[in-house]
C-alpha cells in the first residue's frame, strides 16, 4: 500500500466515488469534480483513481472496449458484481449472498487476499424489452 498524499484533489474524487452506485469511468468523476474543482484535470484525475486502486480504496471493473469503471470500497460492505452484457449496466451483489468457495479447490498453500467476482447474464430491463411497450 502506498501512502497517497491528502489533497482536494483526493477528496473531491472519493466524495464523487463515495456518493455515487453508478460505477462511473474516469471522464464523469472528472466532470463532477470539475463541478468542485473547475481546475482539475483529467489527468490528476486518473492519477488519483490509480493511487486509490493501489491503496485498496477503489476497485475497478474492466470490459474489453470499453472505458474502465471504479467502485469506492465503503467499510463493510463486501460485494461483488453483476454486469449486463446488453446494456453494460453493473449492479452490486452482497458478498454474504455468494457461496464460499471451499479452501480445497484452491492450490496448496494459496492465500487470498481479495475476492473479486463477477456475474455476467442479461438485466431484467434487456431481457424482454418488447413487453414493456
Amino acid at each position: 500500500m502506498t501512502m497517497v498524499r491528502h489533497t482536494r484533489q483526493r477528496a473531491a474524487v472519493i466524495e464523487v466515488l463515495r456518493a455515487s452506485r453508478a460505477h462511473p469511468d474516469a471522464a464523469w468523476i472528472h466532470t463532477q469534480v470539475r463541478s468542485k474543482l473547475p481546475s482539475v484535470s483529467l489527468g490528476t484525475v486518473y492519477r488519483t483513481l490509480d493511487a486509490l486502486v493501489r491503496d485498496g480504496v477503489v476497485v475497478t471493473i474492466e470490459r474489453a472496449g470499453q472505458a474502465t469503471r471504479y467502485d469506492y470500497r465503503h467499510d463493510g460492505q463486501d460485494h461483488h458484481h453483476a454486469v449486463c452484457r446488453s446494456c453494460g449496466a453493473i449492479f452490486d451483489v452482497k458478498a454474504e449472498a455468494v457461496p464460499l468457495i471451499p479452501a480445497v479447490a484452491l492450490p496448496a498453500g494459496f492465500q487470498v487476499t481479495d475476492v473479486r467476482l463477477e456475474f455476467m447474464g442479461i438485466c431484467p430491463d434487456c431481457q424482454l424489452p418488447s413487453l414493456k411497450n
